[in-house]
């Protein structure tokens, strides 16, 4: 693999999304099977700080758009299509970096074709914003790297 270029996703997201089915689409494939990305970091924090509106908030990468979308099973590490974690406190003084996400990345993802965006929230208001933003690295692959890596995320559907 070669590196050919680096690659910032940012956005806004709601929980009401995610439940609907429609998590937020990062469009990536470029109808080539020689072009991959790996994410290198994925944060979320709550777009709304005012009054009592600091929402506790989940989120995941997905390669794929049929995800589990509730509660119970969200963030689930046997899912080889979930690639990325997150969490963050809406309490500024929680000590989560001040408010904004830690995260778990697996360090052999490789995203070929799109990228999703799942959230959930502490809230009983599923209709929080959730910013998130992801760094990526942009790989030229071989062929067979490009179908073997698509071939996998298929079988897991």
């Amino acid at each position: 693999m070669k590196k050919i270029g680096e690659y910032t996703a940012r956005g806004v997201v709601t929980e009401a999304e995610t439940e609907a089915g429609t998590p937020q689409k990062i469009p990536l494939f470029d109808g080539k099977f020689t072009t991959a990305y790996r994410i290198t970091a994925f944060y979320i924090w709550g777009a709304d700080w005012s009054g009592s509106t600091k929402p506790d908030c989940i989120g995941k990468l997905s390669k794929n758009d049929n995800g589990v979308t509730g509660q119970v099973n969200f963030m689930r590490a046997d899912d080889d299509n979930q690639i990325a974690w997150a969490t963050t406190s809406g309490d500024i003084d929680s000590g989560v970096r001040g408010g904004f996400s830690e995260s778990i990345i697996d360090k052999d993802n490789l995203v070929v074709e799109d990228l999703f965006v799942y959230v959930r929230t502490a809230s009983s208001a599923n209709t929080d914003r959730i910013n998130y933003l992801i760094e990526m690295e942009k790989y030229q692959v071989t062929d067979w790297q490009g179908a073997l890596s698509m071939s996998r995320d298929k079988a897991q559907e």
